[in-house]
């Protein structure tokens, strides 16, 4: 089986790799091709992620290049987590929105609207790609702002099988997880749980969770409400989150409290893009260094 990556000199590549790794018993990935238009941070990212699987008795053979048509041929599946104008893209949209009084953000307002009208002609292109060269592969889409992009892609290129991806949820759960294992007694497999979301990508509500089909939703919100009255600065009102009887996804701040997540962008630099931007320096230096094997 083959799979592609398009923007396989993301940062968060590895953390894919290791996905893989993990479950090449019962995931038969024969070839991995990551594709950047980089060519500096694809060897970066590349070499650690070929380091990464040869110490692991070379489960598959990743291949690197910068020839998108190379990369998806034949492909079973293509993962789409590209950036079309890098990280500087993404600090412009944030500033964007500040200098005009709108939100700032890479999936929503007028930072997420900048980011889908460069993003979508691109991943467009590489559904054509697909239709001549592996029409039966899916893609699935990482790319933010994911919905509109996944949108794009079913009314624009319906014949290609496409999937949007979102980490929201089952980071959410893994946090809830967290949370039940530190009562006394309680012990929570997340293979056993289910959580419970209604919507789509950043635009979700979570209202239920189960361990093992009994439901402990109850247990689940009354903690979650309770941190909330103890924080200095709760992320949320209290008194609204118990009024709505769900959890918001996080990103549902920029719509329900507009006004706060504006005031907010004054306080740039450093903008989330900027600070990003530190992060991956140091995390490509990590990358990079010959020995490393682990994420």
């Amino acid at each position: 089986m083959k799979i592609t990556v398009i923007g396989g000199g993301s940062s968060y590549t590895p953390e894919l790799i290791n996905g893989f790794i993990e479950r090449v018993e019962t995931f038969p990935l024969t070839e991995l091709w990551l594709m950047d238009i980089d060519p500096e941070r694809l060897e970066i990212v590349g070499g650690f992620a070929q380091r990464m699987v040869q110490a692991k008795g070379a489960l598959f053979v990743v291949h690197m290049t910068n020839d998108q048509r190379e990369a998806i041929r034949e492909a079973s599946y293509v993962i789409t987590q590209l950036r079309v104008g890098r990280m500087a893209a993404r600090k412009e949209d944030e500033y964007l929105g500040r200098r005009h009084g709108l939100i700032g953000q890479e999936t929503t307002g007028v930072g997420g609207m900048a980011k889908a009208m460069r993003t979508i002609p691109v991943v467009l292109n590489i559904a054509q790609d697909m239709r001549e060269l592996a029409p039966t592969a899916l893609l699935v889409n990482f790319t933010n702002p994911a919905g509109l992009v996944t949108e794009a892609l079913s009314r624009y290129a319906p014949d290609i099988q496409s999937v949007g991806v979102c980490n929201v949820p089952i980071t959410t759960k893994m946090a809830f997880v967290e949370r039940l294992e530190k009562q006394p007694g309680l012990k929570a497999n997340p293979e056993q749980t289910e959580l419970k979301t209604l919507g789509l990508n950043h635009l979700s509500w979570h209202y239920g969770f189960t361990i093992d089909g009994e439901d402990i939703w109850d247990k689940v919100f009354s903690g979650f409400l309770e941190e909330l009255r103890q924080e200095t600065e709760p992320e949320w009102d209290p008194s609204a989150i118990e009024a709505l009887q769900m959890i918001p996804n996080y990103y549902l701040q920029y719509y329900y409290q507009t006004d706060k997540k504006i005031a907010a962008q004054a306080n740039w630099p450093p903008s989330r893009a900027e600070a990003v931007m530190e992060i991956e320096k140091g995390l490509l230096k990590q990358y990079a260094e010959p020995d490393r094997t682990e994420p």
